[in-house]
């Protein structure tokens, strides 16, 4: 399985109400949560959305720099989040969105007595319109 790791700076807010994340070697790949936990949560969604969107985009994958050797600011603390890229891909090819479609008024009811299920209908419309049998 391919996975990334990366170092990331937790710093607490001024005001104690949470930390700021933020990867050293991934300018504007920046997250933030309420507790510790819910930091490094935020940090590895973060992470994983980041470096999908770099591999959709055809980017180089950065070199993860060693933690020994990054300058953290006072107070920062570090740690290492890891994205695991084959179960980011997998969830991202299944993850759903919203489509709009326009039917007749008289149709729409039709269906909607008959208790037909769009999503479904739809997705298994195309799936045979496109002669698709399984996920590509």
């Amino acid at each position: 399985m391919e996975r990334y790791a990366f170092p990331a700076i937790l710093e607490a807010d001024k005001g104690g109400r949470g930390y700021t994340v933020t990867f050293p070697d991934l300018p504007g790949c920046i997250t933030e949560g309420s507790t510790w936990e819910e930091a490094t949560a935020m940090a590895q969604e973060a992470l994983e959305g980041f470096l999908w969107g770099m591999e959709r985009d055809e980017e180089a994958m950065p070199e993860s720099s060693d933690p020994k050797d990054i300058e953290l600011p006072r107070g920062a603390v570090i740690t290492i989040i890891i994205a695991w890229m084959d179960l980011v891909r997998d969830e991202m090819a299944n993850k759903s969105i919203s489509k709009n479609v326009t039917l007749p008024r008289w149709l729409n009811e039709a269906a909607e007595h008959a208790h037909i299920n769009f999503s479904q209908l739809l997705q298994q419309a195309l799936k045979d319109r496109l002669r698709i049998h399984d996920r590509q």
